[in-house]
C-alpha cells in the first residue's frame, strides 16, 4: 500500500529559485483565514449542527465532479446512491458505494478532484495509507466513525477550517429558516446568503408561471403587473439583504443585456407570465432582468455577479431521471463585448454599482473581458470558475487578464462548491497558484518581493473582502 503524502512544494515551479520565493510568499498567508462569498453549501448543516451520516453522503453525493468522472467511464448515477426523481430503485448501501468510488478512484489521477480529496484525507481524516480497492473499507470506517464525533460537527469543521465567512446560495422563493436559526443560534461563524433569482426571471426555468405567481404571494405584491414584479423582486432583495446577503447571483446562459421602453417591457412580460415566449423572446426577458437588477444594485448596494456560459442539463436522460445539477453541464462559446454594452450605456459609469463577471469560456480572458474590466468602473474579473478551477486553470486566468486588467480589478477566489469539506483544499490550491505565479514575477524582476508580498495577502484575503462588501 502506498503511502499519502502531500508534498509541502506541491503546484510551485520546478525552477528552484521561483520556487524559493513562492515558499516565503506561501508562508505569510497560508494560515489567514478562508472567505468564501460564492458557494452551495447547505444552510441547515450549520443551522441544525447535525452530524454528517457517513463518508458517501458527505464526499461523494454532494459532489459532481466526482460523479460526472465516475459516470463518463460508465458507472450508473443509480449505482451511486443518485436520488431519483420518479422514485426509481437506486443503490441505498453507503459502504457498497464508497466502494465503487474506491475501485475507480484511479481515474481521478492529474484532476483537481484527486488533490482536494487527497487533501481532505489527509489533513481532515488523518489517513496514512492512499485510498485504493484494498483500503476502502480502512477509510469508510475511519470517515463514517469521525463524523460521529464533536469534533466532525458541521460548525466544528468550519471553524477547524479557519473559515472567517461564508454565503450560500438562495432561491428567492426561500424563507431562510435557517439562516434564521444560525443567527438565533449565538454561534459565531458567518454563514450569510446569495440572492439567486433564476427560478423567478427565467421564462425557460421550470415552474416559472407558478414560481412568480409563488413570489407574488410571499412578497404581497401583485405580480400580474411588470411594475408590481419588479416591486416583489425588490421586496425579496431587501430581505435577503436583512438576512445578511451582500450578493446577488445570475446564472444566465448569456451574458446579453438590454434596456427596453416600459411598454416594451410590459408586453414581453405578459408573454412570460402567459407561459407563451419563444426562446428569442425568454433570451430578451431574461437580457432585461439583468438590466433591471443592475439597477436594483445602485438602490440597495448588493454586489452583482453573473456567470454565464453554461449549457446547463444537457444530457436530457440524465436531466429527465436526476434532475438538474447532476454533471451535465458544459461550457460554451460565451461573448461579453456586445452583449453588455446596454447595461454599460445605462450604468456602466455608475460606481454606485459593482458586478463580477465570471466566464467558462477562455478564449475571451485577454480579448474582451480583462479590457472591460481595465476601464469600467463597475466591473470586476471573478476568478476562474467551474471548469477551470484548477491549477492550469488558474494560471491561465492570471497570464491572461492580469497584463490589461490588473490584479486590482480581480476579487480573489471563491469555490463555488458544494461539498462542504474541499473548501480549504481549493482554497490551498489558489493560494498556492498565486504564490507561483507572483514568484515568477519577482524572478523576472517585474515586481519587487515585497510587492508580491501585499499581492499575495490582497489575492488571498483582502481583495474578496471588499469586493463582496464582507
Amino acid at each position: 500500500m502506498s503511502e499519502l503524502r502531500l508534498h509541502p512544494d506541491r503546484l510551485f515551479p520546478a525552477d528552484t529559485t521561483t520556487r524559493d520565493i513562492a515558499r516565503r510568499l506561501y508562508q505569510e498567508i497560508k494560515n489567514l483565514p478562508i472567505v468564501s462569498p460564492h458557494g452551495h453549501t447547505d444552510p441547515q448543516w450549520f443551522a441544525d449542527n447535525e452530524p454528517f451520516g457517513n463518508a458517501s453522503e458527505l464526499l461523494i453525493k454532494p459532489d459532481h465532479y466526482v460523479f460526472r468522472m465516475l459516470y463518463s467511464q460508465g458507472i450508473s448515477l443509480a449505482s451511486l446512491g443518485i436520488k431519483s426523481r420518479d422514485g426509481s430503485k437506486v443503490e441505498q448501501d453507503p459502504r457498497k458505494i464508497w466502494r465503487t468510488f474506491a475501485d475507480n478512484y484511479f481515474l481521478f489521477r492529474g484532476t483537481p478532484s484527486r488533490m482536494w480529496l487527497d487533501y481532505v484525507f489527509k489533513e481532515v481524516f488523518a489517513m496514512e495509507k492512499a485510498l485504493t480497492p484494498d483500503t476502502a473499507d480502512l477509510y469508510f470506517d475511519t470517515i463514517t466513525d469521525s463524523l460521529q464525533q464533536p469534533e466532525f460537527l458541521p460548525r466544528a469543521l468550519f471553524e477547524k477550517a479557519n473559515i472567517e465567512t461564508i454565503a450560500t446560495t438562495e432561491s428567492p422563493l426561500d424563507d431562510l429558516r435557517h439562516h434564521k436559526k444560525i443567527r438565533e443560534s449565538g454561534w459565531k461563524g458567518n454563514v450569510i446568503t446569495a440572492f439567486r433569482p433564476d427560478p423567478v426571471v427565467d421564462p425557460e426555468f421550470e415552474g416559472f408561471v407558478e414560481n412568480v405567481q409563488r413570489l407574488g404571494e410571499i412578497s404581497g405584491e401583485d405580480t400580474s403587473t411588470w411594475s408590481g414584479y419588479l416591486a416583489a423582486l425588490r421586496n425579496r432583495r431587501a430581505y435577503f439583504a436583512e438576512h445578511g446577503a451582500t450578493s446577488t447571483d445570475h446564472g444566465h446562459a448569456t451574458a446579453a443585456t438590454a434596456d427596453l421602453s416600459p411598454s416594451e417591457c410590459e408586453a414581453l412580460y405578459a408573454k412570460a407570465i402567459a407561459g407563451e415566449c419563444t426562446a428569442q423572446e425568454a433570451e430578451l426577458f431574461r437580457a432585461q432582468i439583468l438590466t433591471e437588477m443592475a439597477g436594483m444594485s445602485i438602490e440597495d448596494g448588493l454586489v452583482m455577479q453573473i456567470h454565464p456560459g453554461c449549457f446547463r442539463n444537457h444530457n436530457a436522460e440524465v436531466y429527465r431521471q436526476f434532475g438538474r445539477d447532476k454533471g451535465a453541464d458544459i461550457p460554451v462559446q460565451t461573448e461579453y463585448v456586445r452583449a453588455l454594452k446596454p447595461l454599460l450605456d445605462k450604468y456602466g459609469n455608475d460606481t454606485r454599482l459593482s458586478i463580477i463577471l465570471f466566464t467558462l469560456d477562455e478564449t475571451v480572458y485577454s480579448r474582451e473581458l480583462a479590457p472591460l474590466a481595465g476601464h469600467y468602473p463597475t466591473l470586476k474579473l471573478g476568478p476562474a470558475w467551474w471548469f477551470h478551477d484548477s491549477p492550469e486553470g488558474m494560471r491561465r486566468f492570471r497570464e491572461q487578464m492580469t497584463e490589461t486588467g490588473g490584479f486590482y480589478n480581480s476579487v480573489g477566489f471563491n469555490d463555488d462548491t458544494r461539498a462542504f469539506l474541499s473548501i480549504p483544499a481549493r482554497h490551498d490550491v489558489a493560494r498556492r497558484m498565486d504564490c507561483g505565479f507572483l514568484a515568477r514575477l519577482v524572478a523576472e524582476h517585474r515586481i519587487h518581493e515585497d510587492e508580491a508580498q501585499a499581492l499575495a495577502v490582497d489575492l488571498t484575503y483582502n481583495l474578496v473582502k471588499q469586493a463582496y462588501k464582507l
